[in-house]
């Protein structure tokens, strides 16, 4: 008892020092009131539950995380065979090992103005964004299980005949799943850490674009809502792959 009693006392008392923190924030974020009552854990709260029970942030979340979706499917779909290449090929790490540092290093907001002249407004180019950000943590993280593999396997595939094709699909592939879902967890909060700012550009749906859509239209309670959306829909993201991580390699 007493150690599920400090599994969940502390964690609450976290969550209340937070609630409190954020009500003295409010106070001090404007000599208005009601502004500050805009900003505080009470409005925000009411606010988040009456858009949930109304139903006016689910389509919002609904098409950031069909975004979310499709950028991971790009990231796995390049990231991985791309980080076995590296991780299998001397030459091709010396090649692209400098360059996918810089490129990594670039911020993908950087490249928004780039992304719409070249996609155009809409889903395109707010995809192309999260998916350019995830795709680094996957490529690294799948050469990583490649070279952390054990020679005597790629050895022993070698002296059986077996082609290229054979030793990737039945060594290498199975060998680094741990490492391909530790990336593919560190790209979904990359990704998601990225989503909100690029649906402010050039999108009519999204918790990006209700954010900004709150700030214009003055209602912080709203856009308080919209950022507690983000952390429990980002929260539940992150436990999912981690769920996933812990199922694989616990033995």
């Amino acid at each position: 008892m007493r150690a599920l009693a400090g599994r969940v006392g502390w964690p609450l008392l976290g969550f209340a020092a937070a609630l409190a923190l954020w009500a003295l924030g409010a106070r001090a974020v404007s000599d208005v009131d009601a502004i500050r009552e805009a900003f505080s854990p009470d409005a925000g709260l009411r606010a988040f539950a009456r858009l949930w029970s109304d139903g006016e942030l689910w389509p919002h979340a609904r098409v950031s995380l069909w975004r979310i979706a499709q950028a991971l499917v790009i990231a796995l779909g390049l990231g991985v065979p791309v980080g076995v290449l590296v991780g299998l090929s001397r030459r091709a790490a010396l090649a692209t090992g400098t360059l996918f540092q810089f490129l990594r290093m670039i911020s993908p907001l950087s490249l928004m103005p780039l992304a719409v002249m070249v996609l155009g407004v809409g889903d395109a180019p707010v995809v192309f964004l999260l998916a350019f950000a995830a795709v680094w943590p996957v490529v690294i993280n799948t050469a990583a299980g490649v070279a952390a593999l054990d020679p005597h396997w790629l050895r022993l595939a070698e002296s059986l005949s077996a082609t290229r094709w054979e030793v990737v699909t039945r060594i290498v592939l199975p060998g680094i799943v741990a490492h391909v879902l530790t990336g593919f967890r560190l790209a979904v909060g990359i990704a998601w850490i990225v989503l909100v700012p690029a649906e402010m550009l050039g999108v009519s749906a999204g918790l990006g674009y209700f954010i900004l859509d709150t700030r214009d239209r003055l209602a912080y309670d709203e856009l308080t809502a919209g950022i507690l959306t983000v952390g429990c829909l980002g929260f539940v993201l992150d436990g999912a792959a981690r769920a996933v991580h812990a199922r694989w390699v616990s033995p």
